[in-house]
């Protein structure tokens, strides 16, 4: 019996509690059903089921390996925010499945809060940092199997060692993909040096969940108000990212690797034809791949839903299709949507089958659940 298969059975293996829900179903006006708690989302009389695969956590177990670096100041607003990190902890079950059952949420795609991601860390530090974290995420989901999948870490400052995290991860852990960084440390995911990370994802079939960090390059103009370095950092960061892998080949040399990008994949749809027009046009400084650019956004990567507004949410479906799109919450932070779910509901012009799509449908595909 593997060991993730064993804490199924074993309650007390991580010290994580649990929430029951009821289970009588009553119908309701907003067109979703209660079971004591926890809404079921109906539609037309189907139950639909729902996938978040953008929220977060906190492994506190990881402090010990790191506290006496100079290199995690970067981490100290979190520490510092002890309501937050009440909320973020993973071992903050009861308050998870909680918010899961009032938004509608049937299954999490948990993932680390980018902050643990300790790019600094030297070959063997990461690896044990790593191992804590993926453990952790492992034993969570094991703990609540119909709840929870998780999303792994891996230490791509070596992408020798981030391969073989990767594969342990799928094969002993369980984990159903993996989330990374927009970049790491100043290189872009399109660097061949990231070449057998994308090989071995591709191999795996696990799907990688691309989630910024705010756009270190642009902090000497995103200083001031309105925390631009999240508003306006966070999806340039990923514009960026998604661009190299497109006009870098990434794509084109990997043409299965599954990629999710998180808040709609930044600016891109928005201001996908300049990309083409390029593309087309401008050959001498565009070289030639394999399709337009959009075309890689409608058969090739996949986008989470955290883009706010009704308006913004139907172009980024007329732009790469229903079947592109999941629900991402990114719980529980101030900048996540606690009515994502209603946010894909709002959008009347979806057909039955799309709507299933968006709000479970093609994450559990890309997530292996059954």
């Amino acid at each position: 019996m593997k060991r993730r298969e064993f804490l199924k059975y074993s309650a007390s293996a991580t010290g994580l509690s649990f929430v029951g829900c009821g289970l009588s179903g009553v119908a309701n006006s907003s067109g979703h059903e209660s079971h004591k708690g926890r809404r079921e989302v109906v539609v037309n009389g189907k139950r639909m089921l729902t996938v978040d695969i953008h929220c977060h956590s906190y492994v506190h177990d990881v402090w010990p390996l790191i506290e006496s670096s100079d290199n995690i100041d970067y981490l100290r607003p979190l520490l510092d925010n002890a309501r937050l990190k009440s909320k973020i902890d993973i071992d903050s079950v009861d308050f998870r499945l909680q918010e899961m059952d009032q938004q509608g949420i049937d299954i999490q795609a948990v993932s680390l809060h980018v902050g643990q991601y300790h790019h600094w860390a030297d070959y063997d530090l990461a690896a044990k940092i790593v191992a804590v974290q993926n453990e952790k995420i492992a034993d969570l989901c094991a703990q609540h199997p119909d709840r929870f999948v998780g999303l792994g870490a891996v230490s791509l400052q070596h992408p020798e060692l981030a391969v073989e995290q990767m594969k342990h991860g799928v094969k002993e852990l369980d984990m159903r993909g993996f989330m990374i960084t927009a970049s790491v440390n100043g290189d872009e995911l399109a660097d061949p040096k990231f070449n057998p990370f994308w090989a071995a994802a591709e191999e795996l079939g696990t799907v990688i969940f691309i989630h910024p960090r705010n756009f270190p390059e642009g902090n000497a103009r995103f200083t001031g108000n309105g925390r631009l370095d999240n508003v306006i950092g966070n999806p340039l960061e990923t514009t960026v990212a998604l661009s190299h892998l497109i006009f870098e080949g990434t794509l084109d040399r990997y043409p299965g690797v599954k990629i999710c990008a998180a808040h709609g994949g930044g600016y891109l749809a928005s201001y996908i034809g300049r990309s083409d027009h390029c593309a087309v046009n401008d050959t001498g400084r565009c070289t030639p791949i394999d399709k337009v650019p959009s075309e890689y956004l409608r058969q090739q990567l996949y986008f989470d839903s955290l883009i706010y507004t009704a308006e913004n949410l139907r172009h980024l479906i007329r732009t790469v299709g229903a079947e592109r799109i999941v629900v991402g919450t990114d719980f529980p932070f101030a900048m996540g949507n606690k009515d994502s779910i209603d946010h894909v509901l709002s959008i009347d012009e979806l057909s039955i089958l799309e709507q299933q799509a968006i709000l479970g449908g093609t994450a559990a595909k890309l997530l292996g659940i059954g």
